[in-house]
């Protein structure tokens, strides 16, 4: 009971877009084994009779709608019908889900925290030039830029040499 009145407490708190979204998809519970109880028959001496320890799977009535994030095939046509979500309304709802602590109640998106974690860890970040040794293409001007500054740097520290020099050429021509 007490779980029942968490679990109100936390749908009251929930923007509409996801409260919506979770009365048109309930989620489904993950199948998990419950043993109901065991039965030992200690009284017959009948070998035929066994002692069986009786496990069952319990789970929430699995929903006949399919994963309204993936293309399903209809059962009856056979032709393939869009997801009922297009990806940039699942990136919202995963963001608002994350926000709210509900992201696992989610049925599984590419657009879900965990699967960009591990597309991120298998992939990287695929940008060119990110990777060990390599440059960035860039504009002409942003390439040749560190030339240029070193240029004008030793221009700046050659700079009184040059105004000697020049004082000097300028008096001699002055003179004739």
């Amino acid at each position: 009971m007490a779980a029942q009145l968490e679990h109100l407490k936390l749908a009251q708190t929930l923007p509409p877009k996801l409260l919506r979204f979770f009365a048109r998809f309930p989620p489904v519970m993950r199948p998990a084994t419950t043993s109901i109880g065991t039965s030992i028959n200690t009284s017959s001496a009948d070998p035929t009779t066994d002692h069986t320890d009786s496990t069952h799977q319990t789970s929430l009535a699995p929903s006949d709608k399919p994963n309204p994030f993936k293309p399903h095939k209809h059962p009856e046509t056979g032709r393939w019908h869009d997801p009922v979500y297009s990806l940039r309304r699942q990136a919202d709802l995963v963001k608002l889900a994350k926000d709210n602590g509900v992201d696992d109640l989610l049925p599984f998106t590419f657009k879900g925290s965990q699967e960009r974690t591990k597309r991120r860890e298998e992939h990287g970040l695929r940008v060119k030039g990110t990777g060990v040794g390599q440059r960035v293409k860039g504009k002409i001007w942003e390439r040749t830029m560190k030339g240029r500054l070193q240029q004008r740097k030793q221009a700046m520290l050659d700079m009184p040499a040059m105004v000697q020099q020049w004082k000097q050429v300028r008096h001699v021509s002055a003179d004739s």
